[in-house]
């Protein structure tokens, strides 16, 4: 069976990854040095756009950045082995639009725009739960994903992706390699207060 068959329907753009063995392996090949990741399936200006993102969504402090565990890497990864034709169709447009959105409203040389600039972006443009997407609601037969879709997408698979890397769910959460095991009692006594690196 194909790897695409075997996970297509898990969807990082359903705004989670389902830590399946074929997806935590794919996670786990992602280790290039950032500095010297070339994407497969994102041009070079969507690798750096997307390298901005997920770092302004979850930023270095006392943990690793996205981009530290290899985040960007995966989902360029995703798009190009898992992704089927009209779903890279999809993002490939998503993507080509907030570029065209970025370099109109912050600075047309790509590398030029601040972390600043990508906060403000994601501010204007990521709706949280609760408000109303224009873009959705002018056109709602589309296909096509609008801004907020979009960076949700995003959000949502930096979130889920960094969660499920070795380094953050060995490490920093708790985890349980056996995956059938129920737990059922107080969080602070079970794993000292931290998330399930596995989400089930």
């Amino acid at each position: 069976m194909k790897r695409r068959e075997a996970i297509k329907n898990i969807g990082l753009t359903t705004g989670f990854v389902i830590a399946t063995p074929t997806v935590i392996s794919l996670i786990q090949s992602c280790t290039t040095d950032t500095d010297k990741w070339v994407p497969v399936f994102l041009s070079e200006e969507e690798g750096l756009v997307l390298q901005q993102l997920v770092d302004v969504i979850l930023p270095k402090d006392d943990l690793p950045s996205a981009t530290d565990v290899n985040v960007p890497e995966f989902i360029d990864k995703y798009f190009n082995e898992v992704s089927d034709d009209e779903e890279q169709a999809r993002m490939k447009k998503a993507f080509g639009e907030l570029i065209s959105l970025i370099k109109a409203d912050y600075n047309e040389k790509i590398d030029k725009v601040t972390v600043e600039n990508y906060q403000d972006l994601l501010d204007k443009h990521m709706l949280v739960k609760g408000q109303e997407d224009d873009e959705r609601l002018s056109n709602p037969d589309s296909k096509d994903l609008t801004k907020s879709e979009f960076l949700n997408t995003i959000k949502w698979g930096t979130i889920s992706t960094y969660k499920t890397t070795e380094q953050i769910g060995e490490n920093v959460l708790a985890y349980d390699p056996i995956p059938v095991q129920y737990y059922c009692g107080d969080l602070e006594e079970l794993t000292g207060g931290k998330s399930w690196s596995l989400g089930w």
